[in-house]
């Protein structure tokens, strides 16, 4: 009979993080540190302080989680301070086991006259190789013990702007400005579509896949349906954010309208009250079908636990989430943190969150993990992938051997 999955496996198994904002995820001395260089006013210059005022336990809603993000993006206007925020992403990852981790964030937060969208992905990859190369040439790496390190980007497309939100909106919207609001928004996203292409194929950077993020309800994923569809001609992978704060039709959009290769949270997947389509006369046979077609065609769900705790109050707790219900019916599912700063938490943390509160079996770990691995928007040819994940299920054997057998 094997024994109880630990912390100490989980923190020694490969994992990955998927689904991860690099501005949600600063370490908070570095916030305090940068903010004072930058003379950027926060509610308080204390770790304690910011985690009362700002980084809660406990949000209202989804907008109020999103509230912290301004004095993050606040400090992120700069190569230098990117550069720092990312590596010490990476350092904080590959410290508790994660070996493939997709940074993801909003370009056009952070880009102004002297900040260029290249300069600000560039940035973040430069920070990411860093702690990559450290990592690789560990003499563990070197000999087998440990799996590299890789990683990818992916840039994200906001479902709501205005032009308070950076210099970049200001001008999209000064240059539509009597355009619907609507289109100023799809505009953007194509635009953002269009270089993440550059990006990708022209210049050699590693972004590999394109998002939409933000407020969900009220701002449906077909309005971006021009800049999915040039993402999808130009070879990027897709995922969005559905279902986090919506019913299952935003999931369905995001598949149907977007090409959804991976589904952000995925959390009102089953819930069938939630459908407001008049059009849809048995919701529950909609609902089974949608998860069946997920299933098949194995698009993987980034589930994120603690932040759909605090972004869905009345969630309540996690015995409620609905990842049991996602692994009961055999989808594809990552476990990741949203967010490390303004959730507080771990890959490590979510797992066993999962362990103790979802009865997240060594088996259903196993395959978590895996899942991880194989839904990856890997930087690197199929062969190479395919090679990384042997990599990656021979390290888990040896460890459940040793922690589990």
């Amino acid at each position: 009979m094997s024994r109880a999955i630990t912390e100490a496996f989980v923190r020694s198994i490969p994992k990955t993080e998927l689904h991860i904002h690099l501005d949600g995820s600063l370490r908070i001395p570095t916030l305090i540190e940068l903010a004072k260089t930058g003379k950027v006013k926060l509610p308080s210059y204390s770790e304690a302080g910011l985690r009362e005022k700002v980084f809660k336990d406990k949000y209202k809603d989804l907008p109020d989680y999103l509230q912290g993000f301004a004095y993050t993006c606040a400090v992120m206007q700069n190569a230098e301070n990117v550069e720092r925020i990312a590596y010490e992403l990476a350092q904080d990852n590959l410290a508790e086991g994660v070996r493939y981790v997709e940074v993801r964030f909003a370009p056009q937060l952070h880009i102004h006259d002297q900040f260029s969208m290249e300069q600000v992905v560039r940035a973040t990859v430069k920070g990411l190789e860093r702690a990559q190369k450290e990592h690789n040439k560990t003499p563990a790496v070197k000999s087998g013990e440990d799996i590299p390190f890789h990683f990818g980007v992916i840039v994200c497309a906001l479902r709501f702007f205005n032009e308070y939100m950076s210099p970049y909106y200001a001008a999209i919207s000064k240059v539509m400005a009597y355009a619907p609001r609507k289109q100023i928004i799809a505009a953007a996203s194509l635009e953002l579509a269009r270089a993440a292409a550059v990006l990708r194929h022209d210049l050699g950077m590693p972004v590999v896949g394109f998002d939409l993020a933000g407020a969900e309800a009220g701002y449906p994923a077909e309005d971006h349906k021009a800049a999915y569809q040039y993402a999808h001609s130009h070879f990027l992978r897709k995922t969005v954010h559905a279902g986090e704060a919506y019913g299952p039709e935003s999931i369905f959009q995001a598949i149907t309208d977007c090409y959804a290769n991976r589904l952000g949270h995925g959390t009102w997947l089953f819930a069938d009250d939630m459908i407001r389509n008049p059009a849809i006369e048995e919701p529950k046979a909609y609902v089974h079908n949608l998860a069946e077609y997920i299933a098949s065609q194995r698009i993987c769900i980034e589930v994120c636990l603690t932040s759909n705790l605090q972004t869905l109050p009345h969630m309540k707790s996690i015995a409620n989430h609905p990842l049991r219900k996602m692994l009961d019916h055999s989808l594809s599912v990552s476990i990741c943190t949203d967010n490390r700063l303004v959730s507080n938490t771990t890959v490590t943390r979510e797992i066993m969150l999962a362990v103790k509160h979802l009865g997240l079996s060594p088996r259903e770990l196993r395959n978590v993990v895996v899942a991880g691995f194989k839904g990856s928007f890997f930087p690197g040819d199929y062969t190479a992938k395919r090679a990384y994940v042997r990599q990656v299920i021979d390290r888990y054997n040896r460890l459940e051997q040793a922690f589990l057998a």
